[in-house]
């Protein structure tokens, strides 16, 4: 395993500039997701990585080694695409060895390498088969094991699992992390679905228009968002964002809401009397009971979900979601109160977006 370091990486397709300018050190051993919007860069700057696409300006590193005019097969990487990429004249045996017999390696490593990873991936009993026999987890689970026959430095997915149904999504993503506890090795996966990024990654990356809006574990970046863009990308139910106005109270700040609904601010909010904010608040954190703030509105839509329920209510004109325990009786129309501790509260500039607690 190695790490990766990326130095001023930019890229320009012609005129158009979509990376500017990216800095970021991946540590040997870590999960790294890259999420954000589509467009934002973030399978371009992977192809970079790998070598598939041509930087503009700056630097990769793997390991020790800039890697900028290596080609993809002497990067030592292995990448793993949405498509499966696997040929369908093939046995999954031979998709699983074909890389390996390209290297010249002996037939006996070979026989053993693609062995234990069908072991590892449950690939043993399909080993003879065809990618077209093979339903989509089994055929990603190939494409898994074919990169994890090469015992790379550095795993590279880009978006793999966004063809599968949700059922499979959940399946895979608990094989990826097992598989990347048991090897350590390097893995940097492009998604842009938080919940991956959520469950699978040590460390997430947020882009947006081919800059870095935020790095850090996935608990820092749902706790401490910088700005209203990665509060938004990071969490699900997505936060609320309720247009405010500060006032003073008896017992520190207030965010006026409209329909005389006022929340109370925390005390370290860097705030000043009639500024425009947007308050976040996370639909998980509207408590029916509690300390703090109390707001009530009609329900407008209410959607059961299992264990959880989701309301959508309504307060000052705006529209809010919480979400409660699902044994919870609510019906539209009803008047639904929630309670919002200060702690629970984020503040952003109206104009920069930017987190002001």
């Amino acid at each position: 395993m190695s790490s990766v370091e990326i130095r001023g990486a930019t890229k320009s397709f012609g005129a158009v500039k979509v990376i500017h300018g990216i800095d970021l050190r991946i540590e040997e051993g870590a999960f790294v997701a890259l999420v954000g919007p589509s467009g934002c860069g973030k399978s371009t700057l992977l192809r970079m990585i790998a070598g598939l696409e041509e930087m503009t300006g700056g630097d990769i590193v793997i390991g020790s080694r800039v890697v900028n005019n290596l080609n993809p097969r002497d990067r030592n990487i292995a990448m793993v695409f949405q498509s499966y990429a696997l040929y369908p004249h093939m046995t999954v045996r031979d998709n699983m060895s074909f890389n390996l017999k390209l290297a010249g390696r002996p037939r006996s490593e070979i026989d053993a390498a693609v062995a234990e990873a069908a072991r590892m991936l449950g690939l043993t009993d399909l080993l003879d088969r065809r990618p077209a026999q093979l339903s989509g987890g089994q055929r990603q689970r190939v494409a898994m094991g074919r990169a994890v026959v090469r015992n790379p430095n550095v795993f590279l997915f880009d978006e793999p699992l966004s063809n599968l149904d949700a059922k499979l999504r959940v399946q895979m993503r608990s094989e990826i992390k097992i598989l990347h506890q048991r090897l350590g090795t390097t893995t940097i996966y492009v998604t842009h679905d938080q919940i991956e990024a959520m469950t699978l990654a040590d460390q997430i990356v947020v882009l947006r228009d081919g800059r870095i809006e935020q790095q850090g574990t996935p608990l820092e970046l749902y706790r401490n968002p910088v700005n209203q863009f990665v509060a938004g990308f990071i969490g699900s139910p997505s936060m609320n964002f309720l247009p405010a106005a500060t006032r003073s109270g008896s017992n520190g700040p207030l965010a006026d809401l409209g329909g005389g609904a006022t929340i109370r601010l925390p005390a370290n909010a860097r705030v000043r009397d009639g500024q425009p904010i947007v308050i976040g608040l996370r639909p998980e954190n509207l408590l029916l009971h509690g300390e703090g703030s109390t707001v009530s509105g009609p329900t407008r839509i209410v959607e059961p979900t299992g264990a959880q329920t989701h309301v959508l209510f309504t307060v000052g004109g705006q529209d809010i979601t919480a979400v409660v325990d699902g044994a919870t009786q609510v019906s539209p129309g009803d008047a639904f109160t929630t309670t919002i501790a200060p702690s629970f509260v984020h503040v952003f500039d109206e104009s920069s977006g930017l987190r002001l607690n």
